[in-house]
């Protein structure tokens, strides 16, 4: 749909690069819609089993909406309702890792924060520049920021739109880890591969678990995490991991 998204697969691992370097990979209408159409393809692919999203090129990461483009919907309630990037990567059903290669700014931090996991380049750096320009986010910042760094740290981020870097990410539990730009794309697909290697069914409902665990009680978390082991233990996958174990060899999982 658009050459601004590139989609790419690396055995087990997805990729998807946002590809407007020269505009900091700020993201269109066109944009939005590639990436909504990239997540089904990969939901429904069962030979992809993680997903890795970065930026193109050394500056960024994706800085949030083109500014430009904002003027153009008729009312608000169009703004309110527009096909949203950040909705489309939270309805990935498979694992999401974040390759923030620069600037991660507003719709950008929102989106990286969609994805189940971060990693950094060292050259990274972070904001929710919103209220700069008279505004809040609107893709999950508050919650996602609260949830990652504390509600002291997201409210400073959020009150100041001042950015922080990749170390001070990472020291607020923003990202798992900082590694030198030159590495980045290769560490996530390491990683990658290492979750696609995993009992695909297993880690889709780790997931699932992962973010309901978010919205409820302890009790009512460990029934529901209960709930989902008991249907991952009824998988052949679960079987083949049991058999693998007593063989002593490596389990071959089928997403069954």
């Amino acid at each position: 749909m658009t050459d601004n998204i590139l989609v790419e697969r690396d055995g087990a691992v997805g990729i998807i690069t946002l590809n407007r370097p020269e505009k900091l990979n700020s993201v269109t209408p066109e944009m939005a819609d590639a990436l909504i159409a990239a997540v089904n393809d990969f939901n429904t692919d069962d030979a992809v089993r993680c997903i890795v999203l970065t930026g193109a090129g050394d500056r960024a990461f994706c800085a949030g909406s083109d500014i430009k483009v904002l003027d153009s919907y008729i009312t608000p309630w169009n703004f309110r309702n527009r096909p949203d990037y950040c909705d489309a990567i939270r309805a990935l059903l498979k694992p999401s890792i974040a390759a923030v290669n620069g600037y991660a700014f507003g719709g950008g931090l929102e989106t990286a924060m969609c994805c189940d996991i971060r990693i950094a380049s060292s050259t990274a750096s972070f904001a929710s520049p919103e209220i700069k320009l008279g505004w809040i986010g609107g893709g999950g910042m508050a919650a996602n920021l609260s949830h990652a760094m504390g509600p002291s740290n997201a409210a400073l981020m959020i009150l100041t739109g001042d950015p922080i870097d990749a170390l001070t990410a990472e020291k607020w539990g923003l990202v798992s880890g900082v590694v030198p730009s030159t590495e980045l794309r290769a560490a996530a697909i390491a990683l990658a591969q290492t979750i696609a290697s995993r009992a695909p069914i297993a880690a889709e409902t780790a997931k699932v678990n992962l973010r309901a665990a978010w919205g409820m009680n302890v009790e009512d978390a460990i029934t529901y995490e209960r709930d989902l082991q008991t249907i991952c233990f009824a998988t052949e996958d679960a079987a083949e991991g049991r058999r693998a174990f007593a063989e002593k060899r490596q389990a071959v999982f089928r997403r069954r």
